[in-house]
């Protein structure tokens, strides 16, 4: 008789790269017979993949683990494990603190998951927060077919920016680029499964310079090398620096049609002084020079940022001057955020913004970038848009998913299936989405 199969429930926090990371933690395991459950009380083994990014994130964990104690008390062969950022930089602590914790791992190792979880069953504690020297990627499992049409694909990791608000350097280390030729590999066998549209991620993917057969390539070249795998139909990668958009990446927009005119490139602030307390290394006028050349390339770019409000410092000047910049791009999306310190960075010990007045700065920003993103949205309509089916929507015979700009777009197309690409006329805008009726 063979046994039952183990259960294995992953909580993700944050970015994309966690969610990516999460499902090759998920692939490990699964090598060794972990299926996966969509609830903790049935699972064998509880993960917690952790952001260290968002404010209060120690926080949020510990008030998790404190709900998972209940269900280990009814369960004591649950095994726990945290990991991620929150575990890259607790290590220790998260064992001292939370004695229910079986194992503690960080970003760079979890490719040694699997050792660890044996261990766990043994009852044997373990924390790896090593930087390791050898790539966890050629430890992990092939990825198997999920039947979704779109997938991350990870290119890079770290970053070598050390912007004063960020522990990035710190959780993930230093920027590290994958061989062109695995990622291609990769990029080929996930089209083989049916996937149509690749996310390249990285922490400053733009910065990507990894080895290639004939020297290093940057992201340009990688792209356009990508954009020939036959049956690959989109490409898109998240998330860039300013100071790492080069001539041959923006010439990639214009010439790769297989390259989507989607771009997210975080400024946070449109003060120079609060750019260079920062540590951004850019001004906001080499940023708008920057967003004019991507424009030229490629007219039709809707333009994506990230902005922190309340930076140690600010003046009702340096607002204004962010509110300015915002006005002057006039984002399709933007992502904001009052600053939070995060211990271990530079700007974690200077005096903040009175938080009241933090909130309603960021208030006043968050209703222009929401102006800017219905105009948009808007403006959509009676555009012909292409859109990747992702899923079955809502309502009977509706599809499900996302034009060449990201925006989500249902339409009645009762045949179609997901991984169908078809041209649609966009008929009417919601806040978050969109919709249209079939052309092909």
């Amino acid at each position: 008789m063979t046994s039952a199969p183990k259960k294995l429930y992953i909580k993700t926090y944050g970015c994309q790269m966690n969610v990516y990371d999460s499902e090759r933690m998920a692939e490990a395991l699964g090598a060794e017979g972990y299926v996966p459950t969509d609830r903790a009380e049935d699972a064998d083994m509880v993960l917690l993949n952790t952001c260290h990014i968002r404010e209060k994130a120690s926080e949020k964990l510990y008030s998790d683990l404190g709900r998972l104690r209940a269900i280990k008390t009814d369960n004591p062969d649950l095994k726990i494990g945290v990991a991620g950022c929150v575990a890259q930089a607790e290590g220790e602590e998260i064992l001292r603190r939370m004695p229910l914790v079986d194992l503690v791992v960080g970003p760079q190792s979890y490719h040694r998951l699997p050792a660890m979880a044996k261990a766990a069953a043994e009852g044997k504690k373990t924390v790896d927060t090593d930087f390791p020297p050898e790539d966890k990627f050629d430890h992990l499992p092939e990825r198997p077919a999920t039947g979704r049409p779109t997938a991350f694909l990870t290119v890079q990791e770290g970053c070598d920016k050390f912007c004063a608000f960020c522990v990035v350097p710190y959780t993930r280390g230093s920027e590290v680029s994958r061989p062109a030729t695995r990622i291609l590999d990769e990029a080929r066998k996930l089209v083989d499964r049916g996937v149509r549209e690749i996310t390249l991620l990285g922490q400053n993917v733009n910065g990507y310079h990894g080895a290639g057969p004939d020297g290093d390539w940057g992201l340009g070249r990688l792209v356009r090398e990508l954009a020939r795998i036959e049956g690959l139909a989109r490409i898109r990668y998240t998330t860039s620096h300013p100071n790492d958009m080069t001539d041959d990446l923006i010439a990639a927009h214009a010439e790769e049609p297989k390259l989507m005119p989607y771009l997210h490139l975080p400024v946070q602030s449109g003060s120079d002084r609060i750019l260079k307390a920062m540590n951004r290394r850019h001004t906001a006028d080499a940023y708008l020079r920057l967003i004019e050349r991507i424009r030229a390339a490629r007219p039709d770019m809707m333009m994506s940022g990230d902005f922190i409000v309340g930076f140690p410092g600010e003046t009702d000047a340096d607002f204004r001057a962010t509110m300015d910049l915002i006005a002057t791009v006039n984002y399709g999306m933007a992502y904001s955020f009052k600053y939070s310190a995060r211990p271990g960075t530079p700007a974690a010990d200077r005096s903040p913004v009175d938080p009241g007045l933090a909130d309603a700065r960021l208030q006043e920003l968050q209703a222009l970038i929401t102006r800017q993103q219905q105009a948009a949205q808007e403006g959509m309509v009676g555009r012909e848009v292409s859109v990747l089916f992702e899923k079955p929507g809502r309502l009977p015979g509706q599809m499900g998913g996302k034009s060449d700009y990201l925006h989500a777009v249902h339409v009645e197309a009762p045949d179609a299936r997901p991984g169908q690409i078809a041209r649609v006329r966009i008929t009417s805008a919601a806040s978050n989405s969109l919709a249209g009726t079939l052309l092909d």
